[in-house]
């Protein structure tokens, strides 16, 4: 045979792999991800639920009661949440309580609204506006407490 006679072709490479359907590792991972995605938006709801929970639970605590008794069923549902911080909270009273309320808010039951806890309960008369101020620091306060966070 001639070499003019020989029927040559170029080489041909085959075509690209296609990027569908994936291969069984690109699979593996986003199923991972998946699991992992799907675990943090559960552990959110989860935590989310628990707090509108804990927070229905105060605030229907002694909400159409006297100012006083307000200031008692939020000192209360305060030592409960103390409890689910710290077991020896349950022993502190009077200034010691207070501090131990402030956690991280800089003076705020020591020296601020909080002080209403140590009597306000006990008094014939309190003002109505001193009680709101109080059950929104005390509401912050009782989420910090049983979340388990000092």
């Amino acid at each position: 045979m001639k070499p003019a006679d020989l029927v040559l072709r170029d080489v041909h490479l085959p075509p690209a792999p296609a990027w569908w359907p994936l291969a069984p590792g690109w699979w593996l991972l986003a199923g991972l991800l998946a699991v992992v995605v799907l675990f943090f938006v559960a552990r959110h709801w989860r935590r989310s639920r628990r707090q509108r929970q804990w927070l229905r639970w105060f605030d229907e605590s002694g909400l159409g009661d006297a100012p006083a008794a307000q200031v008692a069923a939020m000192s209360d549902l305060l030592r409960r949440a103390a409890r689910e911080a710290d077991s020896s909270a349950t022993r502190l009273s009077g200034e010691a309580w207070l501090r131990f309320l402030d956690g991280d808010t800089a003076g705020a039951f020591s020296q601020g609204e909080g002080r209403l806890l140590l009597d306000g309960g006990y008094r014939r008369e309190v003002d109505a506006d001193a009680v709101a101020r109080l059950r929104g620091l005390a509401r912050a306060r009782f989420l910090q407490l049983m979340a388990g966070k000092r």
